[in-house]
């Protein structure tokens, strides 16, 4: 992980001490409703993380930020552990769901290139738009782009691109996003459960802490269905968007380019 210098992830009392104090004050401040928004503590979190970590306050040192980082991995392991023990005694609920949990990721898959890849190519983002918009851009399509094409291409700064953003915003979307379709009451929650697993998980916590605060009684079988899609995500993921999705992503954007040369002429033309 961080080799000799792993044990300092346990030795470095300041993130431990900073850590534990923006969990109390966001947990103090605790949900906050603005209409449609709700605004959870994770929220909150994140974004005293944010101020803590910007290198002018020099509240933490560069080293430090990447000792905080290597720590994230074990704390997401503890997540899906608890996402597991909700799975466990909702089985016979997921099987039940016969093909629905299975139709649902098409959405994941090939919502991006469907709706992304047109929108990148309008704004003249050239072959970016395929490592951008092919997947949700997390570690595993990284690793597809880098091996296929490498980070230094313009696919992989796509990618890169996308990946930040999901990290950067990713969950505060998550959670607006979820918090506002809840709100309308116009899909199930277990249908917006389904709907967040998306192969992030800090994007499906987010998004499922949005959804329990309007169904606080279905809280079990919210998680179970967000843990299961969100699992299935992870491991399909990597050979649909090897295999489908981008060269899905490759083919649409040839259509859409060339769509977009041939609109351009006639344009010329008329001037």
């Amino acid at each position: 992980m961080l080799g000799s210098d792993s044990m300092n992830i346990i030795k470095n009392w300041k993130l431990h001490i900073l850590a534990l104090l923006v969990v109390v004050v966001s947990e103090k401040i605790g949900m906050l409703k603005f209409g449609l928004i709700i605004l959870l503590p994770l929220l909150h979190a994140m974004i005293f993380g944010g101020v803590i970590s910007y290198p002018k306050f020099n509240i933490l040192s560069k080293k430090q930020m990447e000792v905080a980082s290597a720590i994230l991995p074990m704390s997401m392991m503890l997540l899906i552990v608890k996402i597991s023990l909700d799975i466990g005694p909702n089985i016979d609920m997921l099987f039940n769901s016969k093909g629905a949990l299975l139709l649902q990721e098409v959405g994941h898959f090939f919502g991006t290139v469907l709706l992304g890849l047109p929108i990148a190519v309008l704004l003249n983002m050239g072959r970016e738009a395929v490592g951008a918009s092919y997947s949700i851009a997390r570690e595993p399509n990284i690793a597809i782009i880098a091996e296929k094409y490498g980070l230094d291409s313009p696919e992989g700064r796509g990618v890169m691109a996308v990946y930040i953003c999901g990290t950067l915003f990713g969950a505060v979307w998550m959670a607006v996003l979820s918090s506002i379709t809840a709100k309308l009451d116009i899909f199930h929650p277990f249908a917006l459960a389904m709907g967040s697993g998306v192969g992030s998980g800090s994007m499906m916590a987010a998004s499922v802490g949005s959804i329990i605060a309007f169904y606080p009684e279905l809280e079990q079988q919210i998680r179970a269905y967000a843990g299961a899609a969100n699992i299935m995500s992870t491991l399909l993921g990597i050979y649909v968007c090897l295999f489908v999705s981008l060269p899905l992503a490759n083919n649409f954007y040839k259509i859409l380019t060339k769509f977009r040369s041939k609109k351009e002429d006639i344009h010329h033309e008329q001037a």
